[in-house]
Order: C-alpha cells, then sequence, then structure tokens
C-alpha cells in the first residue's frame, strides 16, 4: 500500500454516478480488479474518516500510463465535497488496498454479475481477463436507467451482455438475479464473478452453491479506517477445515470473498447471537479452483 498526493486529471459525470481519475503511478502499478482506494477529506466534523472506493480502470501503460480511476454515487458529505473537486485539484490517496479477485487456471467461460455502481470494479476485471484469454460476459442490473454504470463500455469489454432494471427503463424490467439462470446457461458459465449489494451477492452465492459453480463476490461494506484496525466491516466467513468461523475484515481480508464460506444469515444479521452456527452450512461446496 502507497500514499500519493494525486492530481486529479478529470471528474466527470456518468448517470447518477461521478468517475474521478487521477495520477498516482506509484499506486497504478500494483493496483488489481477488486481492490480499493482511500481518499483523505478536507478538516471538518463531517469529514472524519477516509472514504473508501473501488478501483475501475489503472492505466500501467501508454500514453496516460499511471492513472487510476474510481467512481462512487453522491450520498453524503464526503462524497458531496469529493463530486465539486476539479480537475488539477490534488487528493490524498492511500492504495491499492485489499485483495484482488483470483483468475481461474483453467476455466475460461467467466460470467460477472454486477448491480448498481459495482459495475465499476467489474469491468476492471472484465479488461484484465480478457488479456488472459478468457471469454467474458456481463450481467449488470440496477434500478433505472440513470443507474447503469457506463452501458457502452459494458459492451465493449464482453462477448455478450445483458441489462436488467427494476423500472424497465433500460433492457429486461427486473433483477440480475431474474436473469442469472438463463445467462448462465446461454453463456456456458463455468465461474461466476459479482459485486454489488448485500442481498443480490447472496443469489449469486445460493446460485453457484445449487450450480457447483466456482465464484468469487466483492462485498460492499461500511469501512472505518479501510486498513484493518477498527473492525467495523467483518464478515463471517467458514474456515477451510470446518472448525468454525473468523469475523474477516472486507476492508484487509477482503473485499472479495469466495461466497461459499460466506455465513450469509449471521451477516446479515436474520438469526440472534444464540442460533449463530460457527460452521459451514451443510453441503456447503468446497471451491478448489482458484489459486487458494
Amino acid at each position: 500500500m502507497k500514499r500519493a498526493r494525486a492530481e486529479i486529471l478529470s471528474n466527470r459525470s456518468y448517470g447518477a454516478y461521478h468517475s474521478v481519475t487521477i495520477v498516482a503511478p506509484e499506486i497504478a502499478e500494483t493496483a488489481r480488479p477488486g481492490q480499493f482506494l482511500s481518499v483523505a477529506m478536507p478538516e471538518g466534523r463531517a469529514f472524519l474518516l477516509r472514504r473508501h472506493f473501488s478501483i475501475h480502470q489503472s492505466s500501467r501503460r501508454g500514453g496516460w500510463a499511471g492513472t487510476l480511476e474510481f467512481t462512487f454515487e453522491q450520498h453524503g458529505h464526503g462524497t458531496d465535497w469529493l463530486a465539486h473537486q476539479r480537475a488539477h485539484s490534488f487528493l490524498d490517496v492511500l492504495g491499492p488496498i485489499g485483495t484482488p479477485f483470483a483468475f481461474p487456471r483453467r476455466l475460461t467461460n467467466c460470467l460477472l454479475v454486477a448491480e448498481g455502481h459495482g459495475a465499476g470494479s467489474l469491468y476492471f476485471l472484465a479488461q484484465e481477463l480478457r488479456a488472459q484469454g478468457k471469454r467474458v460476459d456481463l450481467l449488470v442490473g440496477a434500478r433505472d436507467l440513470e443507474h447503469v454504470f457506463k452501458p457502452i463500455e459494458g459492451k465493449r469489454l464482453s462477448q455478450t451482455v445483458a441489462f436488467m432494471t427494476a423500472d424497465g427503463s433500460m433492457g429486461e424490467r427486473g433483477s440480475v438475479l431474474d436473469a442469472l439462470s438463463g445467462m448462465a446457461e446461454q453463456t456456458r458459465a463455468q465461474v461466476l464473478y459479482a459485486a454489488g449489494p448485500q442481498q443480490m451477492l447472496r443469489g449469486v452465492a445460493d446460485f453457484s452453491n445449487a450450480r457447483g459453480l466456482p465464484a468469487q463476490i466483492a462485498v460492499e461494506e461500511r469501512m472505518g479506517c479501510g486498513y484493518g484496525l477498527c473492525y467495523t466491516c467483518t464478515v463471517p466467513v467458514a474456515r477451510k477445515d470446518g472448525s468454525g468461523y473468523d469475523p474477516l475484515r472486507a476492508c484487509v481480508d477482503g473485499p472479495v470473498f469466495n461466497p461459499a464460506r460466506v455465513l450469509w444469515d449471521q451477516w446479515m444479521g436474520e438469526r440472534s447471537a444464540e442460533e449463530m452456527v460457527p460452521t459451514p452450512p451443510e453441503g456447503s461446496p468446497v471451491v478448489r479452483s482458484w489459486p487458494d
């Protein structure tokens, strides 16, 4: 992890989202899909904590080498401030932080499932998978057209792409979970990747468990410090030997996890503490295709 005083190259709007490109070669060199950046806020009570954003693109070569792009939706003091930062101003940035997505060693058909601005990190992943000769298909969902993240870029990066919106203003009406089974069959998916809100990720986990498909997910969890000290972003993850589970930190132990090992009921608060079961769910598949 590096710290940089990064100049803003651009700050643009894409529908409901903002996309900021910064010059930070010391971070761009090692950034990988799934990782994120931590951005310092100005002084003031409303800005006590840094804000954390998934990396959407990293340029490590070419004319614009050494740049990073991250995205966000404006919904609070920190993102309001950031949305008004102009080109040539500077940000205090830490990164890259967190564990990146793992690439499959042998499997080639990769279905990427995103909702909302979760598509940002998956577009970066799509680019890297294609560079390794993998087939990439995209399933992108949002509440409406304004919240579909960069649809043209999604089309450019994938063999096929399907859009789902809750109001039907783009693509088909419904959620990505409605289309997941059909898309997996159509693309002969061998691997699933997903990023987005908790409920959607749980649906992807249920689907991958039922089909025995290896999968990885990037969780969206509120973070305090962003580098592992405060334990505000823990996710209950079953141990590999089945002896129980650990509250892993989304910031440094994640944000990428194997969904088959996430204890979803505990994480989503659907059981009381007395009902918590500190063992992997019965029948949970053990995914063996990843490097770990």
